[in-house]
């Protein structure tokens, strides 16, 4: 690969080997709070992680800036009268970086190499069939077209294919594994290709010349594309202060996601840009329902009480979120006055509900992480709520990989925790439901609850998906799996050389349509 710029760290922030602001040699600098996990589509991810990958990589289908999906890689998508088959036509000169061109083949190879267990595809049990949705067959009849066949009607297949924590089952060309099989890098049709990983300081990105533009305005992941920088470098700068403090240098162009502290500071500087977007995303306190303690729904329902929302919210958003127990998110066309409601402050209750469980100040683990402030304020000011009430909480403060790793065995008592957007409220429900068996980092495993979830990703009659959702709402309120507390702002903060770059509801950074001006 290409040697890039070097970036030399330094102990006050960063400099940069023969570049100014604005040269050719610079790159976009963006900042990551945390190094990517892999390259690899939906495979060993977080936010981050999806947030770079999908500079790279495209599927058929994307979000658009209004939460519908709409054509990517395919020019038009059509589905049977019986809803079981998907017809997809692609996209004509669609090229990989490596300079093929995208055939059906290419989707046929994709697809199997994700369905295969091997791979370790997040989303495998989004399509095997055990969470309601089961691909039987892909066919190629040109090299064009691709036919999917699903056993039974699912409003939700687009959807489910357009995920960004799937990596929008991008479409990928086979040299992006090994010989034997294993993952190297991913060979996309996207903006930008691999550049440079610099594990642990940055990884960069370079314009692909032969990107096959969409074309039109800046449309969620679809629309307009144009790569406008010819580097990319997201750079791991994991404290918000040493980010900050290398914006206001110019050392870095892009936060794509500044504390809500920070921007109260940063929005009266003339050379900054805030760019402030509600979004998708869950934020709360999951809770282990197989622990001892918590396997008993009072004691749950007793940390509801507990808790005073309003004020956790506003301390931990700075004034600018809004409380919101449910999981269908406030910016969802279904969030309607039965999501309105939700949990009350109540500590005598939470006193009363927790002698009533005979709980005698058994200890309680709260892990949480420094990497992502929102996160540890929440534990900070919500264990002090627990407290008061009665409860023996300790926080556990752990590294945000670490954390990731024992939410995804389901190895905790509570956490502090966040989801991505989902544009969907069936698929944010999907996020915290399932068997714990079958998949440990599940939160809420209630059978009946699955069934109506179930019937939510088949219907599409609108009317009746609000019934479903609004009874799971009210399902999800009893059973207290997880404490919703509000759903995510994102506020970014750009030099103002950093032409073009917004935030937006899908949470997820973008840099293309983004130049870089003196």
């Amino acid at each position: 690969m290409r040697q890039g710029t070097i970036a030399v760290v330094l102990a006050v922030g960063f400099a940069f080997a023969g570049s100014t602001p604005g040269s050719a040699a610079t790159p976009l600098r963006v900042q990551l709070s945390t190094d990517v996990r892999s390259t690899n589509p939906g495979v060993n991810r977080d936010s981050d992680t999806d947030a770079v990958v999908l500079h790279m990589v495209e599927g058929l289908v994307a979000y658009g800036e209004d939460a519908r999906v709409k054509p990517l890689l395919a020019e038009s998508v059509a589905m049977s009268e019986d809803g079981l088959t998907y017809t997809f036509k692609l996209r004509k000169g669609v090229k990989f970086h490596n300079g093929a061109g995208m055939t059906s083949a290419d989707v046929v190879w994709s697809w199997n190499r994700y369905m295969d267990p091997k791979t370790e595809w997040r989303c495998f049990p989004e399509f095997d069939g055990r969470n309601g949705l089961k691909v039987t067959a892909i066919e190629a009849p040109d090299p064009m077209t691709v036919l999917f066949r699903i056993d039974k009607p699912n409003a939700l297949f687009l959807n489910a294919l357009a995920r960004t924590d799937c990596g929008m089952t991008a479409i990928l060309h086979k040299d992006s594994v090994k010989a034997d099989g294993s993952w190297d890098k991913p060979v996309g049709t996207g903006p930008f290709q691999l550049d440079e990983w610099k594990r642990g300081e940055y990884i960069q990105l370079a314009r692909f010349s032969d990107y096959a533009n969409r074309g039109g305005k800046r449309d969620g992941y679809t629309g307009g594309k144009r790569p406008l920088v010819d580097h990319v470098r997201f750079m791991v700068v994991p404290d918000s202060s040493t980010a900050k403090a290398a914006l206001l240098r110019g050392d870095i162009d892009i936060i794509p996601d500044v504390t809500n502290a920070d921007a109260q500071e940063l929005k009266s500087n003339p050379a900054i840009k805030l760019s402030v977007s509600p979004h998708m995303g869950l934020a709360g306190l999951l809770i282990q329902t197989r622990d001892p303690i918590f396997a008993n729904a009072k004691i749950r329902q007793a940390v509801a009480a507990a808790i005073n929302g309003d004020q956790v919210v506003a301390a931990v958003t700075e004034g600018l979120g809004k409380r919101n127990n449910s999981i269908v998110p406030t910016l969802s066309s279904y969030y309607k006055s039965p999501e309105t409601k939700g949990w009350s402050y109540d500590p005598a209750k939470a006193k009363r509900l927790l002698t009533e469980a005979g709980y005698k100040g058994e200890p309680i683990v709260m892990l949480t992480n420094k990497r992502f402030s929102a996160m540890y304020d929440t534990a900070i000011i919500t264990q002090a709520m627990l407290k008061a009430a009665g409860f023996n909480v300790s926080l556990e403060v752990l590294e945000w990989a670490t954390q990731l790793d024992r939410y995804n065995k389901g190895n905790y008592q509570m956490m502090s925790f966040t989801y991505s957007a989902r544009l969907d409220p069936a698929q944010s429900f999907e996020a915290i439901m399932g068997a714990k068996d079958k998949q440990p980092r599940k939160v809420w495993d209630n059978p009946e609850a699955q069934k109506l979830l179930e019937r939510a990703m088949v219907v599409a009659d609108e009317g009746e998906r609000q019934k479903l959702f609004d009874r799971l709402h009210e399902m999800f309120i009893d059973d207290v799996p997880m404490i919703m507390l509000y759903n995510g702002l994102k506020t970014s903060a750009s030099a103002k050389r950093a032409e073009g770059f917004e935030s937006w509801s899908g949470s997820l950074s973008r840099v293309w349509e983004v130049r870089l001006t003196n």
